[in-house]
Protein backbone atom coordinates (compact mmCIF):
# COMPACT_ATOMS: atom_id res chain seq x y z
CA UNK A 1 0.00 0.00 0.00
CA UNK A 2 1.03 3.58 -0.38
CA UNK A 3 0.04 6.83 1.19
CA UNK A 4 -3.61 7.85 0.98
CA UNK A 5 -4.60 9.88 -2.03
CA UNK A 6 -7.74 11.43 -3.44
CA UNK A 7 -10.17 9.10 -5.13
CA UNK A 8 -9.15 9.60 -8.72
CA UNK A 9 -7.99 6.54 -10.52
CA UNK A 10 -9.61 3.18 -11.37
CA UNK A 11 -9.97 1.31 -14.80
CA UNK A 12 -11.21 -1.90 -16.76
CA UNK A 13 -11.62 -3.68 -20.35
CA UNK A 14 -14.10 -2.96 -23.05
CA UNK A 15 -17.39 -3.98 -21.65
CA UNK A 16 -18.95 -6.62 -23.80
CA UNK A 17 -22.12 -6.42 -21.84
CA UNK A 18 -24.01 -3.30 -20.99
CA UNK A 19 -26.79 -2.45 -18.65
CA UNK A 20 -29.32 -0.59 -20.71
CA UNK A 21 -29.78 3.06 -20.07
CA UNK A 22 -30.56 4.14 -23.60
CA UNK A 23 -31.58 2.93 -27.03
CA UNK A 24 -30.13 -0.42 -28.09
CA UNK A 25 -30.90 -2.95 -30.71
CA UNK A 26 -33.32 -5.64 -29.60
CA UNK A 27 -32.68 -9.33 -29.29
CA UNK A 28 -34.99 -11.14 -31.69
CA UNK A 29 -35.26 -13.92 -29.15
CA UNK A 30 -36.14 -11.50 -26.40
CA UNK A 31 -38.32 -13.73 -24.25
CA UNK A 32 -37.60 -13.08 -20.59
CA UNK A 33 -35.19 -15.42 -18.86
CA UNK A 34 -36.30 -16.30 -15.37
CA UNK A 35 -34.00 -16.45 -12.38
CA UNK A 36 -35.16 -18.21 -9.24
CA UNK A 37 -33.33 -17.33 -6.05
CA UNK A 38 -33.38 -19.01 -2.65
CA UNK A 39 -30.92 -18.55 0.21
CA UNK A 40 -28.68 -21.28 -1.22
CA UNK A 41 -29.56 -21.49 -4.93
CA UNK A 42 -29.54 -19.27 -8.00
CA UNK A 43 -31.20 -20.97 -10.95
CA UNK A 44 -31.34 -19.37 -14.40
CA UNK A 45 -33.92 -20.88 -16.72
CA UNK A 46 -31.47 -21.28 -19.61
CA UNK A 47 -27.70 -21.41 -19.97
CA UNK A 48 -27.58 -19.70 -23.37
CA UNK A 49 -29.29 -17.07 -25.47
CA UNK A 50 -28.76 -14.92 -28.54
CA UNK A 51 -26.84 -11.65 -28.38
CA UNK A 52 -28.69 -8.41 -27.86
CA UNK A 53 -31.12 -6.99 -25.34
CA UNK A 54 -31.91 -9.60 -22.73
CA UNK A 55 -34.46 -9.37 -19.96
CA UNK A 56 -34.02 -11.36 -16.75
CA UNK A 57 -37.05 -11.72 -14.50
CA UNK A 58 -35.62 -12.39 -11.07
CA UNK A 59 -37.64 -13.74 -8.14
CA UNK A 60 -36.27 -13.97 -4.63
CA UNK A 61 -37.93 -16.92 -2.91
CA UNK A 62 -35.49 -16.79 -0.01
CA UNK A 63 -35.56 -15.23 3.42
CA UNK A 64 -32.88 -12.55 2.97
CA UNK A 65 -32.10 -9.72 0.58
CA UNK A 66 -30.15 -10.99 -2.43
CA UNK A 67 -28.32 -9.84 -5.56
CA UNK A 68 -28.16 -11.19 -9.11
CA UNK A 69 -24.90 -10.74 -11.00
CA UNK A 70 -23.62 -11.35 -14.53
CA UNK A 71 -19.86 -11.77 -14.62
CA UNK A 72 -17.43 -11.65 -17.54
CA UNK A 73 -15.44 -14.74 -18.54
CA UNK A 74 -12.75 -13.92 -15.95
CA UNK A 75 -15.43 -14.26 -13.21
CA UNK A 76 -14.19 -10.96 -11.77
CA UNK A 77 -15.53 -8.16 -13.91
CA UNK A 78 -19.19 -7.44 -13.31
CA UNK A 79 -21.01 -6.68 -16.52
CA UNK A 80 -24.42 -6.34 -14.93
CA UNK A 81 -26.08 -6.67 -11.55
CA UNK A 82 -29.37 -6.17 -9.78
CA UNK A 83 -29.02 -5.45 -6.08
CA UNK A 84 -31.41 -5.31 -3.14
CA UNK A 85 -33.86 -7.96 -4.28
CA UNK A 86 -35.93 -8.44 -1.16
CA UNK A 87 -37.64 -11.71 -0.07
CA UNK A 88 -40.77 -12.31 -2.12
CA UNK A 89 -39.88 -9.65 -4.69
CA UNK A 90 -39.87 -10.15 -8.48
CA UNK A 91 -37.92 -7.63 -10.55
CA UNK A 92 -37.06 -7.26 -14.23
CA UNK A 93 -33.45 -6.59 -15.08
CA UNK A 94 -32.32 -5.77 -18.62
CA UNK A 95 -28.80 -6.13 -20.00
CA UNK A 96 -27.18 -5.95 -23.39
CA UNK A 97 -24.90 -8.93 -23.97
CA UNK A 98 -22.64 -9.48 -26.94
CA UNK A 99 -21.43 -12.98 -27.88
CA UNK A 100 -19.20 -14.62 -25.33
CA UNK A 101 -18.96 -16.65 -22.17
CA UNK A 102 -20.41 -15.18 -19.00
CA UNK A 103 -21.27 -16.44 -15.54
CA UNK A 104 -24.40 -15.84 -13.49
CA UNK A 105 -24.61 -16.02 -9.73
CA UNK A 106 -26.40 -14.61 -6.71
CA UNK A 107 -25.07 -13.13 -3.52
CA UNK A 108 -27.02 -13.74 -0.31
CA UNK A 109 -27.10 -10.60 1.81
CA UNK A 110 -24.99 -8.97 -0.95
CA UNK A 111 -21.80 -10.17 0.78
CA UNK A 112 -19.45 -13.13 0.52
CA UNK A 113 -18.91 -15.58 -2.29
CA UNK A 114 -21.38 -15.98 -5.10
CA UNK A 115 -23.97 -18.75 -4.93
CA UNK A 116 -25.04 -20.95 -7.84
CA UNK A 117 -22.31 -19.73 -10.18
CA UNK A 118 -23.12 -21.07 -13.65
CA UNK A 119 -21.82 -20.56 -17.16
CA UNK A 120 -24.03 -18.51 -19.46
CA UNK A 121 -23.28 -18.48 -23.19
CA UNK A 122 -24.35 -15.73 -25.56
CA UNK A 123 -24.27 -16.63 -29.25
CA UNK A 124 -24.68 -14.89 -32.60
CA UNK A 125 -23.31 -11.62 -33.92
CA UNK A 126 -22.30 -8.63 -31.86
CA UNK A 127 -25.01 -5.99 -31.71
CA UNK A 128 -23.83 -2.43 -31.89
CA UNK A 129 -25.14 -0.18 -29.16
CA UNK A 130 -26.56 3.19 -29.98
CA UNK A 131 -24.87 4.63 -26.95
CA UNK A 132 -23.50 8.12 -26.72
CA UNK A 133 -20.47 9.16 -24.74
CA UNK A 134 -22.43 9.87 -21.56
CA UNK A 135 -24.08 6.46 -21.70
CA UNK A 136 -20.71 4.76 -22.04
CA UNK A 137 -19.40 6.76 -19.11
CA UNK A 138 -22.43 5.99 -16.95
CA UNK A 139 -22.11 2.32 -17.80
CA UNK A 140 -18.38 2.16 -17.01
CA UNK A 141 -18.94 3.84 -13.66
CA UNK A 142 -21.93 1.67 -12.75
CA UNK A 143 -20.12 -1.54 -13.59
CA UNK A 144 -16.95 -0.55 -11.76
CA UNK A 145 -18.85 0.53 -8.67
CA UNK A 146 -20.52 -2.87 -8.79
CA UNK A 147 -17.11 -4.55 -8.97
CA UNK A 148 -15.79 -2.61 -5.97
CA UNK A 149 -18.87 -3.52 -3.95
CA UNK A 150 -18.47 -7.15 -4.98
CA UNK A 151 -14.85 -7.28 -3.81
CA UNK A 152 -15.56 -5.53 -0.50
CA UNK A 153 -18.55 -7.81 -0.05
CA UNK A 154 -16.20 -10.80 -0.30
CA UNK A 155 -13.51 -9.14 1.80
CA UNK A 156 -15.73 -8.67 4.85
CA UNK A 157 -16.53 -12.34 5.61
CA UNK A 158 -13.04 -13.42 4.54
CA UNK A 159 -11.49 -11.05 7.08
CA UNK A 160 -13.82 -12.30 9.80
CA UNK A 161 -12.77 -15.89 9.12
CA UNK A 162 -9.11 -14.89 9.13
CA UNK A 163 -9.31 -12.84 12.35
CA UNK A 164 -11.37 -15.55 14.09
CA UNK A 165 -8.60 -18.07 13.46
CA UNK A 166 -5.92 -15.62 14.61
CA UNK A 167 -7.90 -14.56 17.69
CA UNK A 168 -8.42 -18.22 18.64
CA UNK A 169 -4.72 -19.03 18.33
CA UNK A 170 -5.17 -21.23 15.25
CA UNK A 171 -2.07 -19.80 13.61
CA UNK A 172 -1.81 -22.49 10.94
CA UNK A 173 -5.25 -21.62 9.59
CA UNK A 174 -4.59 -17.89 9.93
CA UNK A 175 -1.34 -18.23 7.96
CA UNK A 176 -3.16 -20.10 5.20
CA UNK A 177 -5.93 -17.51 5.02
CA UNK A 178 -3.71 -14.42 5.20
CA UNK A 179 -2.72 -14.09 1.51
CA UNK A 180 -6.10 -15.24 0.21
CA UNK A 181 -8.00 -12.74 2.36
CA UNK A 182 -5.87 -9.88 1.13
CA UNK A 183 -6.67 -10.62 -2.53
CA UNK A 184 -10.06 -8.88 -2.33
CA UNK A 185 -8.46 -5.82 -0.78
CA UNK A 186 -5.55 -5.63 -3.19
CA UNK A 187 -7.85 -5.74 -6.21
CA UNK A 188 -9.54 -2.47 -5.21
CA UNK A 189 -6.86 -0.82 -3.09
CA UNK A 190 -7.05 2.63 -4.77
CA UNK A 191 -10.65 2.88 -3.62
CA UNK A 192 -9.72 2.08 -0.02
CA UNK A 193 -6.86 4.57 -0.19
CA UNK A 194 -9.34 7.28 -1.04
CA UNK A 195 -10.99 7.01 2.37
CA UNK A 196 -8.44 9.04 4.30
CA UNK A 197 -6.97 7.22 7.30
CA UNK A 198 -8.79 3.95 6.73
CA UNK A 199 -6.19 2.35 4.49
CA UNK A 200 -3.33 3.13 6.92
CA UNK A 201 -5.26 1.32 9.66
CA UNK A 202 -5.86 -1.68 7.41
CA UNK A 203 -2.72 -2.02 5.31
CA UNK A 204 0.15 0.18 6.48
CA UNK A 205 3.51 -1.51 6.76
CA UNK A 206 5.43 -0.94 9.99
CA UNK A 207 7.93 1.62 8.60
CA UNK A 208 5.08 3.71 7.18
CA UNK A 209 3.18 3.64 10.48
CA UNK A 210 6.31 4.77 12.31
CA UNK A 211 6.91 7.50 9.76
CA UNK A 212 3.35 8.80 10.16
CA UNK A 213 3.37 8.39 13.94
CA UNK A 214 0.37 6.08 14.06
CA UNK A 215 -0.19 2.68 15.66
CA UNK A 216 0.93 -0.30 13.62
CA UNK A 217 -2.32 -2.22 13.05
CA UNK A 218 -4.15 -4.18 10.37
CA UNK A 219 -3.00 -6.96 8.08
CA UNK A 220 0.72 -6.44 8.39
CA UNK A 221 0.72 -6.19 12.19
CA UNK A 222 -0.99 -9.58 12.32
CA UNK A 223 1.37 -10.86 9.62
CA UNK A 224 4.35 -9.94 11.82
CA UNK A 225 2.84 -11.91 14.70
CA UNK A 226 2.11 -14.94 12.57
CA UNK A 227 5.59 -14.98 11.00
CA UNK A 228 7.46 -13.47 13.95
CA UNK A 229 11.00 -12.44 12.97
CA UNK A 230 13.91 -13.43 15.16
CA UNK A 231 13.98 -11.43 18.39
CA UNK A 232 10.36 -10.31 18.11
CA UNK A 233 7.87 -11.35 20.82
CA UNK A 234 4.38 -11.91 19.34
CA UNK A 235 1.36 -10.27 20.94
CA UNK A 236 -0.29 -11.91 23.94
CA UNK A 237 -3.97 -12.88 23.90
CA UNK A 238 -5.12 -9.34 24.69
CA UNK A 239 -2.94 -8.01 21.89
CA UNK A 240 -4.24 -10.62 19.45
CA UNK A 241 -7.81 -9.71 20.29
CA UNK A 242 -7.14 -6.00 19.87
CA UNK A 243 -5.50 -6.48 16.44
CA UNK A 244 -8.26 -8.85 15.26
CA UNK A 245 -11.07 -6.60 16.51
CA UNK A 246 -9.43 -3.55 14.96
CA UNK A 247 -9.13 -5.14 11.52
CA UNK A 248 -12.75 -6.32 11.69
CA UNK A 249 -13.97 -2.84 12.61
CA UNK A 250 -11.97 -1.05 9.92
CA UNK A 251 -13.02 -3.44 7.15
CA UNK A 252 -16.63 -3.10 8.32
CA UNK A 253 -16.25 0.67 8.00
CA UNK A 254 -14.86 0.22 4.48
CA UNK A 255 -17.86 -1.95 3.62
CA UNK A 256 -20.28 0.65 5.01
CA UNK A 257 -18.64 3.44 3.01
CA UNK A 258 -18.64 1.49 -0.25
CA UNK A 259 -22.26 0.42 0.21
CA UNK A 260 -23.42 3.94 1.13
CA UNK A 261 -26.06 5.25 -1.33
CA UNK A 262 -23.85 8.12 -2.43
CA UNK A 263 -20.70 6.07 -3.12
CA UNK A 264 -19.44 6.42 -6.66
CA UNK A 265 -16.28 6.92 -8.69
CA UNK A 266 -15.45 9.04 -11.70
CA UNK A 267 -14.19 7.88 -15.08
CA UNK A 268 -10.77 9.24 -14.17
CA UNK A 269 -10.90 7.29 -10.91
CA UNK A 270 -11.36 4.12 -12.90
CA UNK A 271 -8.65 4.66 -15.50
CA UNK A 272 -6.17 6.09 -13.02
CA UNK A 273 -6.94 3.21 -10.68
CA UNK A 274 -5.55 0.73 -13.19
CA UNK A 275 -2.38 2.75 -13.30
CA UNK A 276 -2.33 3.05 -9.51
CA UNK A 277 -2.55 -0.71 -9.06
CA UNK A 278 0.38 -1.25 -11.42
CA UNK A 279 2.27 1.39 -9.44
CA UNK A 280 1.54 -0.67 -6.32
CA UNK A 281 3.18 -3.66 -7.94
CA UNK A 282 6.17 -1.69 -9.13
CA UNK A 283 6.55 0.18 -5.85
CA UNK A 284 6.28 -2.46 -3.16
CA UNK A 285 5.43 -5.91 -4.51
CA UNK A 286 8.35 -6.23 -6.91
CA UNK A 287 10.74 -5.29 -4.12
CA UNK A 288 9.30 -7.92 -1.80
CA UNK A 289 8.78 -5.38 0.97
CA UNK A 290 4.96 -5.49 1.07
CA UNK A 291 4.73 -8.87 2.79
CA UNK A 292 8.16 -8.78 4.40
CA UNK A 293 7.37 -11.44 7.03
CA UNK A 294 5.25 -13.94 5.11
CA UNK A 295 6.83 -13.41 1.66
CA UNK A 296 3.42 -13.93 0.07
CA UNK A 297 3.90 -10.94 -2.23
CA UNK A 298 2.97 -12.82 -5.40
CA UNK A 299 -0.64 -13.15 -4.18
CA UNK A 300 -0.85 -9.36 -3.80
CA UNK A 301 0.96 -8.99 -7.13
CA UNK A 302 -1.62 -11.12 -8.93
CA UNK A 303 -4.52 -9.35 -7.21
CA UNK A 304 -3.20 -5.91 -8.19
CA UNK A 305 -2.81 -7.03 -11.80
CA UNK A 306 -6.32 -8.49 -11.85
CA UNK A 307 -7.76 -5.29 -10.37
CA UNK A 308 -5.94 -3.21 -12.96
CA UNK A 309 -7.21 -5.47 -15.74
CA UNK A 310 -10.81 -5.14 -14.59
CA UNK A 311 -10.50 -1.37 -14.34
CA UNK A 312 -9.04 -1.23 -17.86
CA UNK A 313 -11.85 -3.44 -19.10
CA UNK A 314 -14.48 -1.05 -17.83
CA UNK A 315 -13.17 1.87 -19.87
CA UNK A 316 -11.80 0.02 -22.89
CA UNK A 317 -14.84 0.66 -25.03
CA UNK A 318 -14.57 4.37 -24.33
CA UNK A 319 -10.91 4.34 -25.34
CA UNK A 320 -11.67 2.43 -28.53
CA UNK A 321 -14.53 4.77 -29.39
CA UNK A 322 -12.03 7.65 -29.41
CA UNK A 323 -10.54 6.43 -32.71
CA UNK A 324 -7.78 4.32 -34.18
CA UNK A 325 -5.24 5.53 -31.64
CA UNK A 326 -7.47 4.37 -28.82
CA UNK A 327 -8.03 0.99 -30.49
CA UNK A 328 -4.29 0.50 -30.95
CA UNK A 329 -3.60 1.52 -27.35
CA UNK A 330 -6.24 -0.88 -26.02
CA UNK A 331 -4.89 -3.76 -28.07
CA UNK A 332 -1.38 -3.10 -26.80
CA UNK A 333 -2.54 -2.97 -23.18
CA UNK A 334 -4.46 -6.22 -23.64
CA UNK A 335 -1.42 -8.01 -25.10
CA UNK A 336 0.81 -6.86 -22.27
CA UNK A 337 -1.68 -7.89 -19.60
CA UNK A 338 -1.68 -11.33 -21.21
CA UNK A 339 2.11 -11.47 -21.23
CA UNK A 340 2.35 -10.44 -17.57
CA UNK A 341 -0.26 -12.96 -16.50
CA UNK A 342 1.54 -15.73 -18.39
CA UNK A 343 4.73 -14.81 -16.61
CA UNK A 344 3.03 -14.80 -13.20
CA UNK A 345 1.50 -18.20 -13.94
CA UNK A 346 5.00 -19.67 -14.05
CA UNK A 347 5.19 -19.10 -10.30
CA UNK A 348 1.75 -20.32 -9.24
CA UNK A 349 -1.83 -19.13 -9.05
CA UNK A 350 -4.37 -17.87 -6.54
CA UNK A 351 -6.15 -21.21 -6.72
CA UNK A 352 -3.12 -23.43 -6.22
CA UNK A 353 -0.84 -21.06 -4.36
CA UNK A 354 2.29 -19.12 -5.28
CA UNK A 355 5.89 -19.83 -4.40
CA UNK A 356 7.48 -17.73 -1.68
CA UNK A 357 8.79 -14.48 -3.06
CA UNK A 358 12.17 -15.35 -1.59
CA UNK A 359 12.33 -18.35 -3.94
CA UNK A 360 12.49 -16.13 -7.01
CA UNK A 361 15.91 -15.59 -8.53
CA UNK A 362 17.20 -12.13 -9.33
CA UNK A 363 16.68 -12.87 -13.01
CA UNK A 364 13.05 -13.89 -12.42
CA UNK A 365 12.33 -10.71 -10.44
CA UNK A 366 13.87 -8.65 -13.24
CA UNK A 367 11.75 -10.47 -15.80
CA UNK A 368 8.60 -9.59 -13.83
CA UNK A 369 9.76 -6.01 -13.39
CA UNK A 370 10.39 -5.63 -17.12
CA UNK A 371 6.93 -6.99 -17.90
CA UNK A 372 5.32 -4.55 -15.46
CA UNK A 373 7.20 -1.66 -17.03
CA UNK A 374 6.14 -2.78 -20.51
CA UNK A 375 2.50 -2.68 -19.40
CA UNK A 376 2.78 0.54 -17.41
CA UNK A 377 3.96 2.54 -20.41
CA UNK A 378 0.78 2.19 -22.55
CA UNK A 379 -1.43 2.08 -19.47
CA UNK A 380 -0.15 5.51 -18.44
CA UNK A 381 -1.78 6.93 -21.58
CA UNK A 382 -5.19 5.44 -20.85
CA UNK A 383 -6.68 8.29 -18.83
CA UNK A 384 -5.75 10.86 -21.47
CA UNK A 385 -7.34 8.72 -24.14
CA UNK A 386 -10.48 7.97 -22.15
CA UNK A 387 -11.03 11.58 -21.16
CA UNK A 388 -10.01 12.95 -24.57
CA UNK A 389 -7.22 15.06 -23.11
CA UNK A 390 -4.14 15.81 -25.19
CA UNK A 391 -0.94 14.53 -23.56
Amino acid sequence: MKNPRPLAALTGTAALALVLTGCVANNPAAAAITVGITDDTCVVSTDSTAAGTIKFTVTNNGTQVNEFEILAEDKLRIVGEKENITPGQTVDYVAHLNPGTYYTECKLGMVGKGIGTAAFTVTGEAVKLDANEQERTDLAVANYVGYVKDQVGELLPAVKEFTAAYRAGDDETARRLYPLTRVHYERIEPTAEAFGDLDPKIDFREPMAEEDGINFTGFHAIEKNLWAPEGYTPADQAGRTALADGLDENVQELYDLVYAPDFTVSLADISNGAIGLLDEVAGSKITGEEDEFSHTDLYDFQANVEGASVAFGNVREIAEASGEEGKTLSATIERRFTALNELLAQHGSLADGFVSYTDLSTAQVKELSDSINALSEPLSKLTHTVLGIAE
